[in-house]
């Protein structure tokens, strides 16, 4: 189980790394149409495109390092008053029985989506530049893949807290 979790955490951190370039393709993108738009009085094409892709990216990359390091939103007030005991049971039925079920949903409809965008060639309809939208697809599928796979770590891990709590208190 500790293995289990020690890669559900690498793939988050790897993704939480892999999404920071991400960030800096947005801002320099950005930053170009913004010059160009003002500056030179010749929009692009792909700028709505490339900024709502790259932005969705990025937020769905880093939703499983967020929930690696703890720091998706929560309700800290009740959360800080609660023994961590029973945190870790509130934990394992928030975070297994209600989210990862969902998780898991979006994903393989994520899946099945950027598979059939990739074989079908499906562009973005409503744009003038067309791109391609399987890449997009892929990185929402992947995301959500991982986040599943944190959830699952996150109820491991609690699990093992409760159980550690246990072998002390017997000993």
């Amino acid at each position: 189980m500790k293995i289990f979790i020690r890669f559900a955490n690498l793939l988050s951190i790897s993704l939480g790394w892999i999404a920071r370039p991400v960030l800096i393709a947005l801002v320099i993108s950005m930053l170009y149409e913004v010059f160009v738009r003002f500056f030179l009085n010749a929009p692009t094409k792909w700028a709505f495109d490339i900024s709502y892709m790259l932005n969705g990216s990025i937020f769905i990359l880093g939703a499983g390092y967020a929930l690696y390091h703890n720091d998706h939103v929560k309700i800290d007030f009740l959360s800080t008053k609660i023994p961590p005991k029973i945190k870790c049971y509130i934990d394992i039925v928030l975070y297994g029985l209600m989210l990862s079920p969902v998780i898991a949903g979006l994903s393989w409809v994520a899946i099945q989506r950027a598979i059939r965008a990739f074989e079908r060639g499906e562009v973005e309809a409503v744009s003038p530049w067309a791109p391609l939208m399987w890449p997009f697809y892929s990185i929402i599928a992947i995301g959500l893949l991982v986040l599943f796979i944190q959830c699952l770590a996150v109820v491991a891990r609690c699990y093992l807290d409760i159980n550690k709590s246990k072998d002390t208190l017997q000993e």
